[in-house]
């Protein structure tokens, strides 16, 4: 179970892939939920402290699994989602909100 414990300014990284794919690369701190526990019918074990207007960041390898989760996750009511795509597109929007940070 994951225990939400980043500020708001940190979004969640979800990678939506296969535990295999995950294991082979993954961005730095995502966590993996695969696409069969969001498709199970309940929310998935990892949100269960995750407050609903947490920043939330999903990817997969082209964006189609990462916007299917999407969409099963705003029907359980979280608010601030973003398909990030795939894992390079995620790790670019990561090193802009970082540059911005420091500005």
């Amino acid at each position: 179970m994951l225990l939400y414990t980043r500020s708001m300014n940190n979004p969640l990284i979800i990678d939506t892939r296969e535990p295999y794919e995950y294991e082979q690369s993954h961005v730095e701190g995502a966590v993996n939920v695969s696409p069969a526990e969001f498709l199970s019918g309940v929310l998935p074990q990892a949100f269960e402290n995750v407050p609903k207007d947490t920043p939330i960041i999903m990817y997969c390898k082209t964006g189609h699994r990462a916007n299917t989760c999407s969409m099963i996750l705003y029907k359980f009511g979280f608010t601030d989602i973003t398909n990030g795509t795939n894992e390079h597109r995620v790790r670019q929007m990561l090193n802009m909100r970082k540059s911005s940070a420091v500005q």
